[in-house]
């Protein structure tokens, strides 16, 4: 099929086919004209790319992925090992994710619950400085004392 038609089916632009292309991950033969003629196989390919993608593997980690006709051996084991490792990296993103959004949550809560008639440049002060004496961060990411101010006042 020619490039246009694969754009379309595909959903990507003909300039992302022919960088896929033109960095390894697909192939095409050329005809006679100079027009790119690919093969059935180039959408699935297209679509494990942009799934691939979508789940945060680079376009490196996607040629080491994909199938090599020439290395049948092992490749199974590689790319069980490749998924594995992605699954523990977006793991380790998501607690990261986690501990900043905790962080923000207690920030918020610090700003909305600050001493009525402090101001704002006031209260911030007041807030790091609690911070520091603290020596930063909890154990979990998060300053003691302003996830204190998001339990309510007795």
């Amino acid at each position: 099929m020619k490039i246009g038609e694969l754009a379309r089916r595909s959903g990507l632009t003909a300039s992302r086919i022919r960088f896929y292309e033109a960095s390894g991950l697909i192939n095409a033969q050329r005809l006679g004209n100079g027009y790119r003629d690919y093969p059935e196989q180039a959408l699935h390919t297209l679509e494990i790319i942009t799934c691939g993608q979508q789940a945060g593997f680079s376009l490196e980690e996607m040629r080491n992925l994909m199938p090599d006709p020439t290395l049948r051996a092992g490749h199974h084991d590689r790319l069980l090992e490749s998924l594995q490792r992605k699954v523990t990296e977006i793991d380790a993103m998501q607690q990261r994710l986690a501990q900043n959004r905790a962080q923000l949550l207690a920030i918020i809560a610090g700003i909305e619950g600050k001493p009525e008639g402090m101001g704002c440049e006031e209260n911030a002060q007041r807030m790091l400085a609690g911070w520091r004496e603290r020596g930063g961060a909890g154990a979990n990411g998060v300053d003691p004392t302003l996830d204190r101010a998001t339990k309510p006042a007795r």
